[in-house]
């Protein structure tokens, strides 16, 4: 059946189902129970998300980064002997999570705030999620994008020159 050879809305509706707005049958999904299932259903991403960082911060406290070759090498260091972006993000966490601030930051001036922007997405995806409302993903103009690019690669090429010593992962 064709949309234009309906006559009713009501005609639209597969035999055997009812219509929404008959009286006495609603639709299913105004229950409170498929409600609150719809509910839970939708938290499970962001609560998957949340217990992969969980995870992945448990895991680099328990196995110490700092012992050289434990979770492998990284790819540019090893190449190239330079220093990436991300070298000493490892250790940033694990020295976050035994409460050395100071060294964290001096592992990897960027992973402490990567852990807390990534927390504060998490948690409003979760908010979000509750609500019966998609995640909020991130967009950025085409200038933001390029100061951002521009700014890893003048940390990137600090952190490898003698004035950015105190850049270079401990």
């Amino acid at each position: 059946m064709k949309d234009s050879d309906a006559t009713e809305p009501r005609d639209l509706v597969p035999a055997g189902t009812s219509a929404v707005g008959e009286p006495g049958r609603g639709a299913p999904e105004s229950s409170p129970d498929v409600a609150r299932t719809g509910r839970w259903q939708a938290l499970a991403l962001p609560v998957v998300a949340a217990g992969a960082g969980i995870a992945a911060v448990a895991m680099l406290h328990v196995r110490d980064p700092h012992i050289e070759g434990s979770w492998g090498l990284c790819p540019v260091y090893a190449l190239f002997g330079v220093y990436c972006p991300g070298c000493g993000g490892m250790r940033a966490v694990h020295n976050l999570t035994d409460g050395n601030i100071i060294d964290s930051l001096h592992s990897n001036l960027l992973a402490l705030p990567m852990l807390v922007l990534f927390a504060l997405w998490v948690g409003d995806w979760v908010r979000r999620a509750w609500r019966g409302e998609g995640p909020r993903l991130p967009g950025i103009s085409a200038t933001t994008m390029w100061v951002l690019l521009g700014s890893l690669a003048i940390y990137t090429v600090l952190r490898n020159t003698p004035w950015g010593t105190w850049l270079t992962p401990v």
